[in-house]
């Protein structure tokens, strides 16, 4: 009897060291795990801490894959509609599929429209765009009108906007719509300005006339459209309205715009020409360039500035873009070469730094905004862009003391 009890107490103390060793190798496991998922939860905190810091410092971006997401955060940006102040009079619908149109539409961003670029595609307009109409709430131009169509938009697109006062301006020829445009503003700001922006309709001069979008957006100044064949028609008829006091501006070298039409353009007025060796050095031209006579140009030579940069790779951003011109910071665009900065570029920055002598709280400061996805253009592209348009100290060594 008593051997039968030893045993089965040896029994029971070895079930009891086994069920122990189990417990400790599972609570080992667990532990592991644990470990492995916090820094599996950790890492994935910092991607997504990575992920979600878009802007920085000195530059506000905009992340965005499409022109049509593009389009919608640049409005949110400018126009919280928030107040009947910061609401758009009209907004400015134009096709995803012509960039000729849709930087003709740019000048109606101005005054006295003062609304937003959004986008409609072939057969319909996105509900995302839909909404954003419906958010902004435009008050309505001094005819009424809330909502311009560009170009020539199927009817099923008309009838989205039922709800809203809807002016057409249909076209699908460049310079016969850009014409068009520059009679429509003339007629709701109640002039006619003498200065034009000459630009091609080409697409290999593409990226030099976008160049363009962000002026036009920020004065009344219009575009009119050359070809590689001359001088259309209804680009020579509205520069004859102004009666041979035209102030032209090709924007462009001559691969985009040739001698031989420059020439032809002196016939109606003075003729000057806006260029650079690239699309990203014309850029940087017409950011510098002014003219003194006529208040024509950026004249962006001393700190104190705001840019617009996106990337040659996505150059239809460049048109969402535009109203970065219009209201804020008053921003010129400034090519990216595939989404990096030129050395002429790197140039034109610190030519443009702002410094600081006893307190840098006083300015100026300098402020960028970048359009596209860290795809398009990398944070450290943003990185670089940020620290040169930092305030530094004049006399070196950083904010040391402030």
């Amino acid at each position: 009897m008593k051997k039968g009890w030893y045993i089965l107490l040896i029994v029971l103390l070895s079930l009891g060291l086994a069920a122990c060793n189990q417990d400790e190798e599972e609570k080992e496991t667990a532990d592991e795990n644990k470990v492995e998922k916090t820094e599996e939860s950790a890492s994935k905190d910092e991607n997504q801490a990575d992920d979600e810091v878009y802007s920085t410092k000195n530059v506000t971006r905009l992340n965005v894959e499409n022109i049509v997401d593009a389009a919608i955060m640049t409005s949110r940006t400018i126009w919280p509609a928030t107040i009947e102040e910061n609401k758009p009079k009209t907004v400015i619908l134009v096709p995803t599929d012509n960039w000729q149109i849709a930087l003709a539409s740019a000048d109606m961003i101005h005054h006295p429209t003062n609304g937003p670029v959004l986008f409609y595609d072939q057969d319909q307009i996105s509900d995302e765009t839909v909404k954003e109409i419906e958010r902004l709430a435009p008050l309505g131009g001094s005819d009424g009108t809330e909502v311009m169509l560009m170009g020539e938009p199927n009817q099923k697109i008309v009838d989205q906007l039922k709800d809203y006062s809807v002016q057409q301006v249909k076209g699908s020829d460049p310079a016969e719509f850009a014409a068009k445009i520059d009679e429509v503003y003339a007629e709701a700001a109640g002039e006619l300005p003498n200065s034009i922006i000459i630009v091609s309709a080409e697409e290999e001069a593409k990226l030099y006339s976008l160049i363009a979008a962000n002026w036009i957006s920020h004065m009344s100044e219009p575009i009119l459209y050359i070809t590689k064949d001359g001088i259309p028609e209804a680009t020579r008829e509205a520069i004859n309205k102004r009666n041979n006091k035209a102030n032209l501006y090709i924007l462009g070298p001559e691969e985009a715009i040739s001698s031989e039409i420059e020439d032809s353009l002196k016939e109606f007025g003075t003729v000057t020409r806006i260029e650079g060796n690239t699309a990203v050095e014309t850029s940087i031209a017409f950011a510098k360039f002014k003219d003194e006579q006529t208040g024509f140009g950026w004249g962006v030579n001393e700190p104190g500035i705001g840019l617009v940069f996106t990337s040659t790779e996505k150059p239809e951003y460049a048109i969402t873009a535009a109203p970065f011109a219009h209201l804020g910071k008053h921003a010129p665009l400034i090519w990216l070469e595939n989404g990096e900065l030129a050395n002429e570029t790197h140039v034109f920055l610190a030519d443009r730094q702002p410094t600081f002598i006893d307190d840098p709280t006083v300015g100026p400061y300098n402020h960028a905004y970048i359009i596209g996805s860290g795809e398009s253009i990398t944070m450290e592209t943003q990185g670089m862009i940020d620290q040169m348009l930092e305030i530094v100290s004049e006399g070196g060594g950083g904010h040391a003391g402030h």
